[in-house]
């Protein structure tokens, strides 16, 4: 069922040249969240952002890429019909829970949950990142729904424990002050 969601897509040039755009912005391995979460160190309004940006990216490489994905072994939809013509290299890893998704929306909801015009945004960004998975034949949809509820738990949780240390932190300061 899931197989036949992705087949029915509609592929045009102009599809098949944005979806790769895309998924070249967001990286092989997320690197955009990176790079995003990095660019938010430098300014102070945005430093908690950034870490939290960094820290979801990170229990999700380690969560998602390292162990969901070798526990549960799922084969993609690339590798389970070989003959799909791909506009991308064919990947070695398997398919659940989709990373990239994960990353995309770990970031999204870190974002939003501190500036919510430019967390929409990124979600909006997220959800292209997400649905260029499928169209490019590389996950099935609960790979997406996977990564993306996987995303949007560790950016809630990456936000409460910057927000916890950084309570803390000016606690200990003010204890400091008295």
């Amino acid at each position: 069922m899931e197989l036949s969601f992705l087949y029915s897509i509609p592929r045009t040039q102009f599809l098949d040249s944005f979806f790769i755009a895309v998924t070249n912005i967001a990286g092989s391995y997320g690197q955009i969240w990176l790079v995003v979460g990095i660019s938010l160190l430098f300014f102070k309004k945005t430093r908690s952002t950034g870490i939290a940006v960094l820290i979801s990216y990170i229990g999700v490489y380690v969560f998602g890429q390292f162990i969901l994905k070798n526990l549960i072994s799922r084969p993609r939809p690339c590798h389970i019909d070989e003959t799909f013509e791909l506009l991308v290299k064919r990947p070695s890893s398997s398919s659940f829970p989709s990373t990239h998704s994960a990353w995309a929306f770990g970031a999204a909801t870190a974002i939003f949950m501190k500036f919510r015009k430019a967390g929409i945004v990124t979600f909006v960004a997220a959800a292209l990142i997400a649905f260029s998975r499928m169209y490019m034949f590389l996950h099935f949809p609960t790979d997406i729904l996977a990564g993306m509820i996987m995303g949007i738990i560790f950016g809630i949780a990456a936000v409460k424990i910057c927000d916890l240390v950084a309570k803390r932190i000016t606690k200990g300061t003010n204890d400091d002050n008295n």
